[in-house]
């Protein structure tokens, strides 16, 4: 059973580009299951409920090393974006052409 290290995604109600915590969680090991009365899903895979929190990359690393966990890390993608001032919409040399 193999475990994926990333660093999760912050969520919309959060500001800034400060990611402090990387993750340790299991890949499921069997598909889910859709039980008939209900319809929710359901595994049978205990490893998946297991969400571990680490201060840095290497600490996670670490961790998966020395209890034999076999691991893959994921490098978060880079932060890409433009800032674009109020001006900038009335520029003459704008991409898309004043509509008005």
């Amino acid at each position: 059973m193999t475990a994926r290290i990333f660093q999760p995604a912050r969520s919309a109600m959060q500001q800034g580009k400060a990611k402090n915590s990387w993750v340790l969680e299991y890949e499921p090991s069997e598909a889910r299951v859709i039980e008939p009365l209900m319809g929710w899903t359901g595994s049978g895979d205990m490893k998946t409920q297991v969400r571990l929190k680490f201060d840095s990359k290497e600490e996670a690393i670490a961790y998966a090393e020395r209890n034999g966990i076999a691991h893959r890390v994921e490098e978060p993608k880079p932060h890409r974006r433009r800032v674009l001032s109020y001006s900038e919409n009335f520029a003459p040399n704008r991409i898309v052409p004043w509509s008005h």
